[in-house]
């Protein structure tokens, strides 16, 4: 979504790295750069200028004129400014003191009100209540059945007394729902509501009428994040018909420009509480300002992605596994052990958006876009194409049984040999990691392993290593040298050309613990 506006910032970025002090007019062409990768991004214009007067006042004070790195002080200031237009701190669901908490969900027919509707039960079934989803879309074709299959896939209950399509009052039934919420013992009720395909005043009055019959605890508006300023103008007149208390994205994997996101709450004076990112029912999540402005800014979202960590794996499966790993040089660790790790990873979603959360990817995201994910699914039709006995001592992999593995996997020889090659080698680079060794060709780092004693003798080699005689030579080495040095004050990293290590910026505090 926010791609071509990651892109234009980060190249602003750039061009102000290795400047010891900057002037008005480094100021003055940072904020212009960044004012057009606003409008780009198709952000709101009063936003844009807002956005713009705070980044120039705060970069022409004493923060940015007195620090030792101007260009991170830049940084820090469009990431807290960021924050500041996407709402702030993060808004949480209010509930009610006597259950059910009542959930209204408003906006047009296409925002995706009604899948959302089973992603919001999910989620919230996951947090360990009990929602019912309320049927009130009774214009819209087939909006009834819709709302019942995606309650059953979602495997949350469901009230849907009438069939749709033109028949029932949808008033009514909201408030019916109430009294069976009680009835039927649940908390929380998640009321979904008609649309239409632009703002009148049916739709406006449906609306208020469902509002007055059941007096939500929350009212959300679902915005289609790919209809860029349409959306801050519908909002508007959502909060000023009707009403509502917080906002919700809908479509935030889509290819737009995703100024919306990044206007409406600062418009409307409403947060932005819920992002659905893609099709799968557990693509939803609360929105983190924070988290989003530091994806904006390609610093990556370190906790989002702890997070879906610790919902995949128990604490218990993996000291199993680090112990398997620091034991005999990992040998205790099999591919019956790998393949579990495979699917445990699977399970917290596409390998491409994990990725994505990890600082400085978007200097690669090209390459990660090309992820097949099917990969995996080679791999591990691989993998159970051996035998126990394979599986447990990959050492006994022949030729002869190359051959049987690749027949019954359906892939080429060279295919099951290179898995086998790299299971050798990923075992031992994790073997060395839970034994602290550090990673290999690296120093150690902070709870790792490979401490000081380690760095110290690789200087002191470095120190040892002596100059060409020829002076030609010499000249070249120093010319190497000296790039190497370059490189790596623009933000390089061994191994990786200049300016692609992520490094650049400094992490948000709430990053640096996890970061040792």
């Amino acid at each position: 979504m926010f791609d071509t506006l990651s892109d234009r910032l980060a190249a602003t970025f750039k061009n102000l790295r290795g400047k010891g002090r900057l002037s008005e007019a480094d100021i003055d062409a940072t904020a212009r750069e960044i004012r057009i990768a606003l409008l780009e991004a198709d952000v709101a214009l009063p936003v844009v200028r807002s956005f713009i007067a705070n980044v120039k006042e705060r970069a022409r004070g004493a923060e940015v004129s007195q620090a030792l790195n101007p260009a991170q002080q830049v940084v820090k200031i469009v990431n807290e400014e960021l924050i500041s237009i996407l709402g702030g701190e993060t808004r949480r669901l209010r509930f009610a003191k006597n259950p059910p908490t009542v959930i209204m969900l408003a906006g047009l027919q296409g925002a995706g009100k009604t899948t959302l509707a089973g992603k919001l039960g999910l989620w919230l079934k996951g947090q360990g209540h009990s929602p019912l989803l309320v049927a009130c879309d009774l214009q819209r074709p087939n909006a009834v059945n819709q709302l019942s299959v995606v309650a059953d896939r979602a495997g949350v209950a469901v009230y849907a007394p009438e069939p749709g399509n033109g028949v029932g009052d949808p008033v009514q039934v909201a408030k019916d729902s109430i009294e069976y919420a009680k009835t039927k013992v649940h908390d929380i009720v998640i009321v979904d509501t008609a649309g239409r395909l632009g703002i009148d005043q049916e739709l406006m009055r449906q609306a208020a009428d469902i509002r007055d019959a059941v007096s939500p605890d929350e009212i959300l508006f679902v915005v289609d994040a790919m209809i860029g300023q349409d959306a801050v103008n519908t909002a508007e007149a959502f909060r000023d018909g009707v009403g509502f208390d917080g906002v919700v994205l809908s479509k935030l994997d889509g290819d737009a420009r995703g100024g919306a996101a990044l206007s409406i709450a600062h418009v409307t004076g409403k947060q932005i509480m819920f992002a659905s990112n893609g099709e799968k029912l557990d693509d939803f999540d609360a929105f983190h300002p924070d988290r989003m402005a530091s994806r904006i800014l390609d610093m990556g979202d370190l906790l989002t992605l702890i997070e879906q960590a610790e919902k995949t794996f128990s604490q218990e499966e993996a000291a199993k596994m680090a112990s398997k790993l620091a034991s005999s040089k990992g040998k205790d660790f099999t591919f019956d052990d790998f393949l579990a790790q495979m699917e445990q990873v699977r399970k917290m979603g596409s390998i491409s958006k994990l990725l994505g959360m990890l600082p400085g990817m978007g200097q690669i995201k090209d390459q990660i876009n090309n992820i097949d994910e099917r990969d995996i699914d080679r791999m591990a039709a691989i993998i159970k194409s051996m035998t126990p006995k394979e599986r447990a001592d990959p050492t006994i992999i022949n030729g002869s049984r190359r051959a049987r593995i690749a027949k019954g996997s359906g892939s080429e020889v060279s295919a099951v040999k290179g898995l086998v090659e790299r299971f050798f080698e990923a075992r031992k680079m994790m073997s060395k990691m839970a034994q602290g060794g550090g990673m290999p060709g690296m120093p150690g780092m902070p709870g790792m392993g490979g401490g000081p004693g380690r760095q110290k003798k690789q200087v002191k080699q470095a120190k040892g290593k002596r100059k060409s005689g020829n002076p030609m030579k010499r000249k070249a080495e120093e010319q190497a040298a000296a790039a190497r040095r370059e490189a790596a004050q623009n933000g390089g990293a061994p191994g990786l050309p200049a300016g692609q290590s992520g490094q650049n910026f400094e992490l948000p505090d709430e990053f640096k613990k996890f970061m040792g």
